[in-house]
């Protein structure tokens, strides 16, 4: 694409965000409850809108070659995936499920599937890489001195004796087999001879032989043209891969080194703006700033003259936190300036009255509380209404800076796409002003002793703290630092040495592979359950954990969530999507598991010391990744007997605490991974982990794109021999770990040589997954009984309940009406 297209989609980017924009107020207002599919829908329909614009931005962002537009779209970015994940958060709250159907809406707005997929903004690996590519050695360095015998280790030797009759047995076998393959194709032609001659030559005549051959080569040419009409129409339908697959990929990677092209560009023209912007504030402090200096200064005299002449004083100046002598004049003329302290005067005055009249109303407004909590309390229990954002005033900020500076603006001005000179001035402009407002500050605090001391002749006043309200903490309690003169780089080294912190597979999200779950909302609409697909699953993983630790902003403004349980059967791929949070954001891996707990930090003191340090480092180098395998393991009801040496349960407190200890800016998350949930006491379980996914067995649609894949990725093409929907029935009840150790097996480099010959069928799958248990419904059923028993599953399961009841009250005064 050429710069002229990517302007072409930022315009209508803002376009679509103005609409956006537009229908953000009426979300706001209260909606009655009998109107909550409506507002399901309203809430369903904003949220695939904004995720269209994330996937919008994000493209522009990553190929746009102009610093001071990156600069905006990067703003926009942020706050567009903050609006994503608070609506995701309201959704939830809506629907009272962690993966609600949006089958009916992507219908409605003539979507695909491919719309809902949550895109992991490009800008998240490119900009740390570095960063990555360091630790990456600093930690290979130390692990390469853990083990330095194991880069030395030397075959076992053997004799030359020994070894020159292995090699002669070898040859002698594969020359066997060539003689024994060369004697059965002699036998084999010498017996077609024997048969001829035993039968004898069937005679034809010149007609006959003509019209034998004219009906063999005709049938041939039938049987080609249809086997070709019925592949292209296969292809046509998806059902077969296309044959121009080897040129579609040369032009994708034409276009992926045209996209790294682009990026170097952005560099140089960093590089160039970051020099213009030193230049530009040298020379702005040089030739305005002694003019803005004496500005401010009259400025402030005045405001001293005049506020002496009004109140018979001089007024107390404004302290440097709450912006010094701009909290004043902020975008006020001196007229304003004057009124405003004719005000406070009266203000204070009416103050006076009020407070003495304050006293006798508190009494009967205590007597009022309670009838007006209770109303209260039934109004919001009636009502579904959307909490205030974070995100929208910026994303509206944005805008309006976006239509203010660059949409009138000719983009002949810049065809080289260098930075504007004009508005990169007036940015400068404000930061020097507010350099040298500081100074004024300073100079002209000094000059209001001064004046103090010879106009009123007093000393300076000392400035009033704020009062505290009684009764409420104005902070969180700060945890105490247990090792304060240790250095990041020797914790980091001893949580290595120690084996709590590891090297991260390299594991794609998109890797995990998962199909839509397409009849969502009939399955609600007939009174069934819907459960997640793993669709569904990755859209989780990828709006909890992966776009919040990928972005400080985005963490900062999005609803704070610090913990996160998969829940699901073995091999459900658990393991691996922790894997792909830290692939897809960089982040480190830290393992808390109990097995891997055991016979470190040993007591009491040690387990505290042990989850400090873990969560002293994860904070220093964001973003990081706390996995706890077997998460059940540290809430037992009843300790087994083999698991009461590890002792699980020792750092169950420490946890607890330093996870509250995480603040929106703190990058890390911890992810826990059970299959066995029911061990585990639910209450404590449910107060660590803050959202709870379960992870239920692969549904048809799911199967059959993990056979595809799956077989694709070992190299091999699948053929019309192999039935990949007969695959996909047969194996209801394995999760996609049985699915790839069948293949793995199958599959082998013996079997690969011979596809040529012999191509993969469905039948020579099944033996292996004969050979590996499935997952039983006992077991499944097991597991959706205990994620009902949590407080999100309790919430739906009520919900529901609720629905029913009204439904057949419903019923029942129908039937009455008719009698």
């Amino acid at each position: 694409m050429s710069e002229g297209a990517y302007q072409r989609l930022w315009e209508s980017s803002h376009v679509i965000l103005q609409e956006l924009l537009d229908q953000e107020q009426p979300l706001l207002e209260p909606v009655p409850y009998r109107e909550r599919q409506s507002f399901q829908y309203r809430l369903a329909s904003l949220y695939l809108h904004y995720l269209g614009l994330l996937r919008r931005f994000d493209t522009i962002y990553d190929q746009m070659v102009q610093p001071q537009k990156r600069r905006l779209l990067r703003r926009l970015l942020d706050c567009v995936a903050g609006r994503v994940l608070e609506l995701k958060d309201e959704l939830v709250r809506a629907d009272l499920c962690e993966n609600p159907c949006l089958d009916r809406v992507l219908q409605d707005l003539k979507l695909t599937p491919a719309d809902l997929e949550v895109p992991i903004p490009k800008y998240f690996l490119l900009e740390q890489s570095t960063a990555v590519r360091e630790r990456g050695l600093i930690l290979a360095k130390i692990l390469s001195r853990l083990e330095p015998e194991s880069s030395q280790k030397s075959f076992i030797g053997m004799h030359r004796t020994e070894a020159i009759i292995l090699v002669q047995k070898a040859e002698r076998a594969r020359q066997g087999r060539l003689r024994a393959t060369f004697m059965r194709e002699i036998r084999r032609d010498e017996e077609q001879d024997r048969r001829i001659r035993e039968d004898g030559w069937h005679k034809f005549s010149q007609c006959q032989a003509a019209v034998t051959i004219q009906k063999v080569w005709k049938g041939y040419l039938q049987r080609k043209r249809t086997q070709q009409d019925r592949r292209t129409e296969m292809e046509f339908i998806g059902m077969l891969p296309s044959p121009n697959q080897v040129e579609h990929l040369s032009i994708i990677s034409q276009a992926c080194l045209w996209e790294d092209v682009r990026r170097l560009r952005q560099v140089e023209k960093e590089e160039e703006f970051q020099a213009a912007m030193v230049k530009a504030h040298d020379s702005l402090a040089e030739t305005e700033g002694p003019d803005m200096k004496e500005k401010m200064k009259e400025q402030i005299r005045q405001w001293f003259i005049e506020c002496h002449d009004l109140t018979g004083r001089f007024p107390d100046y404004p302290d440097a936190s709450s912006g010094g002598s701009y909290s004043i004049f902020a975008d006020k003329t001196p007229e304003q300036v004057r009124m405003e302290l004719e005000m406070q005067v009266q203000e204070n005055k009416k103050k006076e009255q009020e407070k003495s009249n304050e006293k006798g109303k508190d009494e009967k407004k205590k007597n009022k509380k309670g009838k007006e909590e209770k109303a209260k309390k039934g109004e919001v229990d009636a009502v579904l209404q959307v909490l205030p954002s974070k995100c929208i005033p910026m994303i509206s900020a944005g805008h309006e800076e976006y239509l203010n500076t660059w949409k009138n603006q000719c983009e002949s001005i810049q065809p080289s796409q260098n930075y504007d000179s004009e508005t990169l001035r007036e940015e400068k402009r404000k930061e020097v002003e507010l350099e040298i407002r500081i100074q004024v500050d300073e100079l002209m605090r000094q000059e209001l002793r001064n004046l103090r001391l010879v106009v009123d002749k007093e000393e300076e006043r000392p400035l009033r703290a704020p009062k505290k309200t009684p009764g409420k903490k104005t902070g969180r309690k700060k945890e105490k630092d247990l090792t304060p003169n240790r250095s990041v780089e020797s914790l980091y080294e001893e949580l290595v040495i120690s084996g709590l912190l590891r090297k991260s597979e390299s594991v794609a999200l998109k890797d995990y592979v998962g199909d839509f779950l397409y009849l969502g909302s009939a399955l609600s609409l007939a009174k069934k359950l819907p459960m997640p697909s793993l669709f569904d699953i990755r859209q989780n993983v990828a709006l909890y954990a992966v776009l919040r630790l990928g972005s400080p902003d985005i963490h900062a403004m999005a609803p704070l969530i610090r913990s996160i349980l998969l829940v699901g059967p073995c091999g459900m791929g658990k393991k691996m999507l922790v894997k792909a949070v830290c692939t897809e954001t960089g982040a480190n891996l830290f393992d808390l598991s109990p097995g891997n707990l055991l016979g470190k930090y040993p007591g009491r003191n040690g387990a505290q010391m042990m989850v400090h340090i873990v969560f002293k480092v994860a904070r220093l180098l964001q973003p990081s990744v706390i996995w706890i395998g077997n998460a059940e393991k540290n809430f037992y009801k009843k300790i087994p007997k083999e698991d009461r040496e590890m002792d699980p349960k020792r750092i169950k407190k420490d946890l607890t605490k330093a996870l509250r200890l995480l603040t929106p800016g703190d990058r890390v998350m911890l992810i826990g991974t059970t299959s066995q949930p029911q061990l585990a006491e639910i209450r404590g379980l449910c107060r660590v982990y803050e959202r709870i996914l379960f992870m239920p067995r692969p549904d048809y649609a799911s199967r059959y794109v993990l056979w595809k894949r799956m077989i694709e990725a070992r190299g091999v093409q699948p053929t019309q021999h192999l039935d990949i929907s007969a695959l996909a029935k047969v194996s209801d009840g394995y999760t996609p770990g049985h699915i790839l150790q069948a293949i793995q097996s199958v599959l082998s480099e013996r079997r690969f040589l011979q596809l040529s010959k012999r191509p993969l069928v469905a039948c020579e799958f099944l033996g292996q997954l004969a050979k590996l248990d499935p997952v039983y419904r006992e077991e499944e059923e097991s597991l959706k009984d205990w994620y009902f028993k949590t407080p999100l599953g309790k919430k739906s399961v009520k919900h529901r309940m609720d629905q029913l009841e009204a439904e057949e009250a419903k019923l029942a005064k129908e039937k009455k009406k008719r009698k």
